[in-house]
């Protein structure tokens, strides 16, 4: 718990520093063992905890939904079966309502990011000092389980949303009707040479709107658990403050908790739904 050996500051440190792997200074390659062994390791280094819970939790969801297709029944279905059905007609109304192109990818692509994100964030409800604490008993120094926290996993997951958006995009409408949407747009005039003059005014503004798109999409869910996993440790601390200030950590966790069942569901769903509108993007002209 917060204040057994490490100050507040210590703690809210340790709990925000991912077990990384890379190239020690002297060379070597191996576990970081503080957080400034971990800021050494600069670019190429991996935090193993991301990546773990992320695969781990990507397994879960095949497994579970791969069980429930092998059970489905047409009778009276259960539990899971019914789950799995709600979630999957949840989605296809979501592509139904954003998505008017034909293509068979988007709604299994928009099931995987829905459930995969809302698992990731799902962690964030584990008390902050129970996995930790097990890892420590392993002999593993740090641990963080909530993989949304970590910026690398949330850009990884919006640069390859839009490795798939530019994919359709030059197969839709091909090299020319990518060029033309960055400088065509938005203006345009009949005259040759004002629009000579407005592509590159075009191509600045269409350039930066779209790498602000992999950007925002990743920065959103990013900024979003992460302040919600700081809330939690920030309350976990209160525990080590006495009996009443400990009760009062226990209301506070208790409401922050059900409140955040909301903003796990919702990121989860944002990130989806932007997916689904620039999917549709690239399969449509402006």
């Amino acid at each position: 718990m917060a204040g057994d050996t490490l100050t507040s500051a210590e703690y809210i440190k340790h709990h925000l520093t991912n077990l990384t792997f890379g190239q020690m200074p002297d060379g070597s390659w191996g576990i970081a063992h503080s957080a400034a062994e971990a800021k050494a390791m600069g670019f190429w280094a991996i935090h193993v905890d991301t990546m773990f819970w992320s695969i781990f939790l990507g397994v879960l969801f095949l497994y579970f939904f791969k069980k429930v297709a092998d059970n489905v029944t047409a009778g009276i279905p259960g539990g899971m079966q019914n789950f799995a059905e709600w979630t999957c007609e949840f989605i296809d109304m979501s592509v139904r309502g954003s998505f008017s192109s034909k293509n068979a990818m988007v709604a299994p692509l928009s099931l995987t990011i829905f459930i995969w994100i809302f698992l990731m964030n799902l962690m964030d409800l584990v008390p902050v000092d129970v996995i930790p604490e097990i890892s420590k008993l392993l002999g593993i120094h740090y641990m963080k389980v909530v993989s949304t926290t970590d910026p690398n996993a949330t850009f990884g997951m919006a640069i390859g949303v839009f490795i798939v958006v530019f994919y359709y995009t030059f197969k839709i409408k091909g090299v020319g009707g990518f060029l033309g949407e960055l400088t065509l747009q938005p203006f345009s005039s009949k005259n040759p040479v004002v629009q000579a003059l407005f592509i590159p005014v075009n191509f600045i503004l269409e350039f930066v709107s779209l790498v602000s798109k992999p950007v925002s999409l990743s920065l959103r869910l990013f900024g979003n658990m992460y302040a919600g996993e700081m809330i939690f440790i920030l309350i976990a601390i209160m525990y080590s403050a006495g009996i009443a200030m400990g009760l009062l950590g226990g209301v506070l966790q208790l409401g922050w908790a059900i409140f955040h069942i909301l903003i796990i569901t919702l990121q989860a769903f944002i990130f989806m739904t932007l997916t689904i509108v620039y999917l549709e993007m690239a399969h449509t002209d402006h």
